[in-house]
């Protein structure tokens, strides 16, 4: 079974409606979803990761629903 591609940064960012500069606050704070870091320095994350990421922000959300 192949194993699906992981996002670009870009299309994270579009799907989280964050700005780049945003997000590396986000993440020097621990906080981003995790991201995997390729030879050529781009970044990837894996559907998988970011979904778990939104389930953590929505029960970490007082009040939400």
């Amino acid at each position: 079974m192949a194993r699906p591609p992981a996002l670009k940064l870009a299309e994270v960012l579009a799907e989280i409606r964050m700005s780049t500069s945003a997000f590396y606050r986000l993440r020097a704070r621990g906080q981003a979803p995790r991201m995997i870091k390729l030879p050529n320095g781009e970044l990837r994350c894996r559907r998988a990761d970011l979904d778990a990421w939104w389930e953590a922000c929505e029960r970490d959300t007082p009040g939400w629903r």
